[in-house]
């Protein structure tokens, strides 16, 4: 069993910063894909940025250019960092971990962009 406890969202004003993290229980946190997904009030969650477990990243075409997806193994965490942020990223952001059949959600942290 693997838990995940994401922290670091909050409320910021359009083109600031944010730096979301995860944090991971288990031994095995290094050989998990990690990505986090968002779910904006009305909208379908949706992938916005992932990384395997040999630090290949992909990300959302919506978030590319602004976010930064990157993990510490040692610290079994994984973080977002999230630049240049608009209104539209306004969302529950949520952890998650698969590995071999298996997959684990964090409880999500509210990111809100507004002024």
């Amino acid at each position: 069993q693997v838990q995940l406890v994401e922290s670091g969202g909050g409320l910021v004003q359009p083109g600031g910063s944010l730096r979301l993290s995860c944090a991971a229980s288990g031994s095995i946190f290094r050989t998990f894909y990690m990505d986090w997904y968002r779910r904006a009030p009305g909208k379908q969650r949706e992938l916005v940025a992932a990384i395997t477990s040999g630090g290949s990243t992909n990300y959302a075409d919506s978030v590319k250019g602004r976010f930064t997806i990157s993990r510490d193994n040692a610290k079994n965490t994984v973080y977002l960092q999230m630049n240049s942020l608009k209104p539209e990223d306004t969302a529950v952001y949520y952890c998650h971990a698969a590995r071999s059949g298996y997959a684990y959600w964090g409880q999500g942290t509210q990111v809100t962009v507004s002024s």
